[in-house]
């Protein structure tokens, strides 16, 4: 009995590949060109290099100043998202070493003056570098419609070097911080759902700054 040969499942593979290639390349030229983008759906990523690049290896402090009304409000936020903020860069940027944020929250406490004065925060933990983020809009609630929540946040982040000579540049400004969660549609008020709006905006918010020192990607 003779035996039938069937063809590789490689190989057809391919010739399947080169018809697509095919038949999309002469849509193109006939300028039908509407398959071409269902032919590169899924994931495309593309790398973003850090806006400030000098925290490899360094000591870092990181310091977060509120609004009086916003701390009277929320009277751990400083510590919080110092936290939050220090987690990401020790995870992420290679060898820094971060001060704890309850030792700077500490400080701050004896040392009301601090929270305005980087650079002062920044020698009394021997710090090579301090991450200096100005809070400038903070809430949980929707001002409107206080029975939805919706976190808002935006910051001014800048990097203090503590290492650099008197003549040279110390404060490097880097871009704002904008995060509002959900995005789209306000959550309804609930003691569960007070929870996962502060924590999501909160992990938004600190991965936003922290991304500002090592390369990412994003979606495109």
């Amino acid at each position: 009995m003779k035996s039938v040969k069937t063809p590789m499942k490689g190989t057809s593979m391919a010739r399947k590949i080169s018809l697509v290639l095919l038949l999309a390349t002469m849509l193109t030229a006939s300028g039908c060109n509407w398959l071409i983008p269902f032919m590169f759906l899924g994931e495309h990523k593309r790398s973003v290099p850090p806006e400030f690049d000098k925290l490899v290896a360094k000591r870092v402090a990181v310091l977060v100043w509120a609004p009086p009304e916003t701390l009277f409000d929320y009277p751990y936020i400083r510590l919080e998202l110092s936290s939050y903020i220090g987690d990401r860069i020790r995870a992420h940027v290679e060898d820094s070493d971060v001060v704890n944020a309850d030792r700077v929250e500490d400080f701050l406490q004896r040392n009301l003056d601090a929270a305005v004065s980087p650079r002062d925060t920044g020698k009394h933990f021997e710090a090579d570098t301090v991450v200096y983020v100005e809070l400038l809009e903070f809430q949980m609630r929707d001002p409107h419609t206080p029975d939805l929540l919706r976190g808002v946040m935006s910051a001014n982040v800048s990097v203090f070097d503590l290492r650099t000579d008197a003549d040279e540049i110390s404060r490097f400004p880097l871009s704002s911080v904008d995060v509002t969660y959900p995005e789209h549609q306000a959550m309804i008020m609930s003691g569960r759902n007070a929870v996962v709006v502060r924590q999501q905006a909160y992990e938004e918010f600190s991965e936003k700054v922290a991304r500002k020192f090592y390369e990412h990607q994003i979606d495109l």
